[in-house]
């Protein structure tokens, strides 16, 4: 197996070096950075209340302990 760094860019895949391989290869890709996508539900905790919590969880029926736990879960 052979590792070679590059980058991504504008959809194509620029190696570091040059390499030589037979005309066909299996290749993995692996994205080293996280992709961060815009996420607009994002608190900004400097400006937010418990007031306003409550007001965003009024309409929510379950356990939120849960779907804490849940969703916590979910990423590891």
């Amino acid at each position: 197996m052979l590792a070679v760094r590059g980058i991504y860019k504008n959809g194509k895949l620029i190696l570091n070096e040059k390499i030589r391989l037979p005309k066909f290869m299996k290749v993995i890709v692996t994205f080293l950075d996280d992709i961060q996508e815009k996420n607009n539900n994002i608190i900004d905790i400097n400006q937010f209340s418990f007031v306003q919590a409550q007001k965003i969880l009024e309409d929510y029926k379950g356990s939120l302990s849960d779907s804490v736990i849940n969703e916590r879960k979910s990423e590891l």
